[in-house]
Order: C-alpha cells, then sequence, then structure tokens
C-alpha cells in the first residue's frame, strides 16, 4: 500500500501569439538619421491625413504671376511660364513650384535645376531634384553655395555649374513631418489592433450544439444526426449568397449562439481624436479642410483664417526668390536688361460677406477721416 501518491503535473499553459505582420509597408522605420527620406514618404502613405494636408498646403499657397521690370518682354515672359518644361511629365513654372514647395515641407529643403540647352544659350526646361542626395556647402567667401551629389557608393560629385542649382529650406532645413512618427506610429497600431479585432468578432460566426436526448446511447446515429445538422445549416448559409433565404428547422435540443456576441469592441474615438489633434497641430490645417468634423458647427473664425493666411505667406516667401530667380535667367538668356517680380493671388478663406463688410467699416472709416481733414483746413 502507498503512503502518498503520486501527484500528476498539469501541462504548463502555452502563449500563442496572434498573427501580427512587423514587417508590413504599414510600419515605420525606428528612427530617422539616413533613412529620413524613407521615413517621411512611408509616413506619408500610411497616414492618409498628413498626405492630404501637405497637399492642401499646396493648393492653398495659390498662384502667382512673374512680373517683368520691362513690360516688353511680358508676353514672352507669360509664354515661358505657361510653356517651360518640367521633368519628364510636367509643364509650366506653376508645376514646377508645386513640386518644389512639396519636396520643401516633406523632407525640410528642395532643390532644383535650370537646364540650358546644348548650344549654352537658352532654357531647355526646369527639372525637381532629390533633396536628400544633396550635399551644401561653403564656398570660398561665406554667401557662396556648393553643391555636391551622393552617389550610392557614399561617395560625393561636385556639380559643375552651381549658378544653375535652385535651392531653398525651411527653417534650419527641418522637415513639416518631424516629430510625427512618434505619434503616427501609435496611431497606426491602434488602427491595426482594430482590424484583428474585426477579423475575429466582425466576421459573424455561429456555434451550432447539439445536444443528444437522455437515453441515446447509439453513438452511430447521433453522430449521424450532428452531421445531417451541419451539412443543411451550411447550406442555409450559402444559399444567402445567391439571394434564397432558407429555414433552419432541427430535431431535438440544438443551440444556436454568435460566437464573441457578449464581448464589445473598444471605443478608439478618444485616443483616436488625441492623436489627430498632435498631428493637425503640428501641421497648422484647420480639422474640417482635411474632412474631420468634430463640431457640428465648426467653421473658420477670423482669427484661424488670419493664423493660417501667415503659413502660407512664410511659404510664399520661401518660394518667391526661387521663381524670381528662374525669371532673371530667362530673360538674360534673351538678351533682356530687366528683373522679375512676383505677385500672389489673394488668399480667400474667410466669407465674402465678412470681406465686404470690412471693406465697408473701412470705407466709411476713411470718409470720416476726409470730413475731419477738411474741417480742420477750414477753420
Amino acid at each position: 500500500m502507498k503512503l502518498f501518491k503520486k501527484k500528476h503535473t498539469r501541462a504548463a499553459p502555452q502563449v500563442i501569439l496572434p498573427d501580427r505582420d512587423r514587417g508590413s509597408e504599414m510600419t515605420l522605420p525606428p528612427e530617422a538619421g539616413p533613412l529620413e527620406k524613407e521615413l517621411f514618404e512611408r509616413l506619408r502613405y500610411a497616414v492618409p491625413v498628413i498626405d492630404a494636408a501637405i497637399m492642401k498646403i499646396i493648393r492653398l499657397t495659390g498662384g502667382f504671376r512673374l512680373v517683368s521690370s520691362d513690360e516688353r518682354w511680358q508676353e514672352q515672359l507669360d509664354r515661358f511660364c505657361d510653356t517651360v518644361p518640367v521633368g519628364l511629365t510636367g509643364t509650366s513654372l506653376g508645376c514646377f513650384a508645386d513640386a518644389f514647395l512639396d519636396s520643401m515641407l516633406t523632407y525640410g529643403s528642395a532643390v532644383g535645376e535650370i537646364v540650358i540647352d546644348e548650344e549654352g544659350r537658352r532654357i531647355a526646361g526646369l527639372w525637381n531634384g532629390d533633396a536628400t542626395s544633396t550635399v551644401v556647402s561653403a564656398g570660398t567667401s561665406p554667401f557662396e553655395r556648393r553643391y555636391a551629389v551622393r552617389r550610392q557608393d557614399g561617395s560625393l560629385r561636385q556639380v559643375a555649374h552651381p549658378e544653375r542649382i535652385l535651392y531653398a529650406s525651411l527653417t534650419n532645413g527641418r522637415s513639416l513631418l518631424r516629430g510625427l512618427p512618434a505619434m503616427s506610429s501609435i496611431l497606426l497600431r491602434i488602427y491595426q489592433c482594430i482590424g484583428q479585432n474585426y477579423d475575429r468578432a466582425g466576421n459573424v460566426r455561429y456555434a451550432v450544439t447539439y445536444k443528444p436526448q437522455r437515453g441515446a446511447s447509439d453513438i452511430a446515429s447521433t453522430r449521424e444526426h450532428a452531421m445531417q445538422i451541419a451539412r443543411e445549416w451550411a447550406d442555409g448559409m450559402n444559399s444567402a449568397k445567391y439571394g434564397r433565404v432558407k429555414d433552419f428547422v432541427a430535431v431535438g435540443d440544438v443551440d444556436i449562439k454568435v460566437i464573441g456576441a457578449d464581448n464589445k469592441l473598444f471605443d478608439t474615438n478618444v485616443p483616436v481624436r488625441q492623436i489627430m489633434e498632435q498631428i493637425i497641430s503640428k501641421l497648422s490645417i484647420p480639422p474640417f479642410l482635411l474632412g474631420l468634423n468634430w463640431s457640428s458647427t465648426e467653421r473658420m473664425s477670423s482669427q484661424q483664417a488670419d493664423i493660417l493666411t501667415s503659413e502660407l505667406d512664410y511659404y510664399r516667401r520661401l518660394l518667391s526668390p526661387v521663381l524670381c530667380g528662374i525669371g532673371d535667367a530667362y530673360l538674360c538668356s534673351v538678351g533682356a536688361e530687366a528683373v522679375c517680380s512676383i505677385e500672389w493671388d489673394n488668399i480667400n478663406l474667410q466669407d465674402e460677406s465678412v470681406l465686404a463688410e470690412a471693406r465697408l467699416k473701412s470705407a466709411q472709416a476713411r470718409e470720416i477721416e476726409l470730413r475731419i481733414e477738411e474741417k480742420t483746413k477750414s477753420e
């Protein structure tokens, strides 16, 4: 007789990891550094709000017109701005400005080139370069720039004609997207978890349980009955694909439940909105312009319009010297002793009624001032 019974050891629990693709295209590199170009490109690809905000900024910056100091060359200058080739597919100076600003917002700097024809006299077209592979260094004087292109092996190739290079950058050359990868990685993680939860609970699955009657000892008949229930249930579900509705009728104790019906999905509106607020505040774009209606009566106030206008004026100040430099180069190539200035389209972000009321009040104030001046002179 054994005094102590042998203890049965339980099997250790095993943790089954969910199927998460860590190497998908939606993941972001861990840091910027040398992967900054890939990081920002993938960031715009993975988070549509960021890409939409950049495109909105480019469109809101508006159009422009180069004005020659000599009116005799204005017609040729307008024709050049409308027909100049840009890269392989673009045409017009506006197309070059859009791609130039897109690169400056994404990477923090932008580079272009004035392409000269074979004779070296006229401008053949414009080219938008890769800002991430361009190295800028000081020349013999403090304000002289030298440009070099980094090859794939890491070596540098000096640009033969730096006077043909067009270059501009944001403050300290930092991208507008700087600081967004941390917030965006959290946002992508939330959406990934939402997709996994819908894969598990969103696709409705049923648990059909057949309980044999008491006293039914025939295992074969019970198994046959269960398989018959399974076939009829599958046939009824598949017939719905073709527009046919079939009722399921079974004899005996049959229980049908939806798997996961008692569990609720987490409400992600609050964390997603908090992260989106951080992203939008960095991009300086009103939420409703991106289709985010967080308030039923949301509209752009005069203060918001002024702030957004100042942001767009900042980008215009960066583009103006580059565009005027292209116009001056063209006038010089055709032998004109003239210089260019740029006229930007008005930024209209407020209601027409508000602008009309503001003009009316300004005119009334000016009329009162003139009356006061006339009265003081007469006295």
